[in-house]
């Protein structure tokens, strides 16, 4: 009985929304823990999500925090799964009693890359070009630096988001880079675009993976996979969200990077939805504090405006 017990024990279930990119997302992880412990038999266990099931209306309008997130959470909660993996700039700042967010694989690349068949730049593009995009963050951005373009929102995955660019729905798409390298889809990328053009969203490029904290055997089991400098980083970055109260459909973008000499830096913005007002300020500190750090640029944005900026976005939502 003792055997088939142990047997039991070492098959780890990962929850998954459905996506081609969160499968792939997962199946990696899937893949490091079974390297690493070969006396685990990992399972994917596809769920579906309400931000999944709402596919015709922009995500800001859908309203609430944890759209990508919830029902996987619920499923961790009931033991249904072991472990979540997460894009983690869709993880909400609050994570639900016995459960957390403390396991980061290292991060791939954050910024946002512009998809085009007609344009080699946002730079290159006549007033009036049509530019899709799912994200506020990146709207209030494009409307500041190009405002002549017209933002128009696109929902889907990634293969719906570049069909309809490629059928002429649009003149150009902003994806992740990151999300477009997991799937073997760089070479759709026309441009990278440079932070100093776009401050990326919260966590983007990272994964976030959930687990129950009394689950010390799932705990041991994931700290081979963790990277600390990807941890200290986004943790920076959620800092600096909650201290906004903010989701991940407001128009608050982040980033920070581990400097030479030791330090922190941290960059951090945000803006209304018509791009009029954009706030946006580097502060650096200790490495060893990150989350110290991301509190106080988030209040020194809050105290030069963003406070008001954010009380107009959640009033409209």
């Amino acid at each position: 009985m003792r055997r088939i017990a142990e047997t039991v024990s070492k098959l780890i279930k990962i929850g998954t929304r459905k996506s081609k990119l969160a499968l792939a997302q997962s199946t990696w992880v899937k893949t490091q823990i079974e390297k690493k412990n070969p006396d685990c038999a990992v399972e994917l266990v596809k769920i579906t999500t309400k931000g999944d099931k709402i596919l015709d209306v922009p995500l800001a309008k859908v309203g609430g925090k944890g759209l990508f997130v919830k029902e996987i959470e619920e499923a961790l909660l009931r033991k249904d799964v072991d472990i979540a993996v997460h894009s983690l700039k869709d993880v909400p700042t609050e994570i639900p009693q016995g459960l957390e967010v403390s396991v980061f694989p290292e991060r791939e690349d954050p910024r946002d890359a512009f998809l085009s068949k007609r344009f080699t730049s946002l730079d290159n593009m006549p007033a009036g070009s049509k530019i899709g995009t799912s994200s506020l963050r990146r709207m209030a951005q494009i409307k500041k630096g190009w405002p002549r373009m017209e933002c128009i929102s696109l929902r889907g995955n990634l293969d719906t988001r570049i069909r309809k660019l490629e059928e002429g729905e649009f003149d150009a798409i902003i994806l992740a880079v990151s999300g477009l390298k997991r799937l073997g889809l760089q070479d759709k990328i026309t441009e990278i675009i440079p932070e100093e053009m776009m401050v990326p969203a919260v966590g983007q490029g990272a994964l976030g993976i959930e687990f129950r904290s009394a689950d010390h055997f799932v705990r041991k089991i994931l700290a081979a996979i963790h990277h600390e400098p990807t941890a200290i980083c986004v943790n920076a970055e959620r800092a600096f969200l909650e201290t906004l109260e903010g989701g991940c459909q407001v128009p608050i973008g982040a980033r920070a990077r581990l400097q030479d000499d030791g330090s922190l830096s941290l960059e951090g913005l945000v803006a209304d939805e018509p791009g009029e007002r954009i706030i946006r300020q580097q502060m650096s500190g200790s490495a060893s504090a990150p989350e110290e750090l991301g509190k106080r640029l988030g209040q020194s944005i809050l105290d030069a405006g963003g406070r008001e900026i954010l009380m107009e976005v959640y009033g409209q939502a």
